[in-house]
């Protein structure tokens, strides 16, 4: 079993509040709105969306090589655009990994853009090969994804 981390940066071009708000604290309703085609569904399923929450995200189309995921949000700091989760269950949990985390801070930058800083933890199970490159796509994808919304609908997530 080998353990790994990886850090990877996502440039945007909205608020840190407001991509903190739509990517982070509101995912499981926005993200099937706005990607369908890869998340199936979403929910919150225990909790209020606070710090203990689990979220689950259902995958659509067979665009991973599992199903769901169910993620446990650790810590959240409204004010730093921060947040915390660990996958719970899904996810390539026992299939690929023993544990996974990961870490998101939006920092503002310059011309009211704000930078992804997002840093991942995990434990591979033996004999998996470490991919870190499709997991940061698919944080560029996610980011992307929902700058793009935020940016032609000007006032959502104000």
């Amino acid at each position: 079993m080998s353990s790994g981390s990886w850090s990877h940066e996502v440039a945007a071009n909205v608020p840190a509040g407001r991509l903190f708000k739509a990517a982070m604290l509101d995912w499981h309703n926005l993200g099937p709105k706005i990607v369908p085609d890869f998340i199936a569904s979403a929910s919150v399923v225990s909790g209020d969306g606070a710090v203990g929450s689990v979220r689950e995200i259902k995958i659509g189309n067979n665009a991973l090589p599992f199903s769901y995921l169910k993620e446990r949000l650790d810590f959240i700091d409204h004010d730093k655009f921060e947040v915390k989760n660990t996958l719970v269950e899904g996810g390539g949990l026992g299939k690929q990994f023993e544990s996974a985390s990961n870490h998101f801070k939006f920092e503002p930058s310059g011309n009211n853009g704000c930078i992804v800083k997002v840093t991942a933890t995990y434990k591979l199970l033996p004999g998996v090969a470490d991919d870190s490159g499709k997991a940061k796509e698919g944080v560029t994808n996610h980011i992307k994804a929902v700058e793009a919304y935020l940016l032609a609908n000007p006032t959502a997530y104000n």
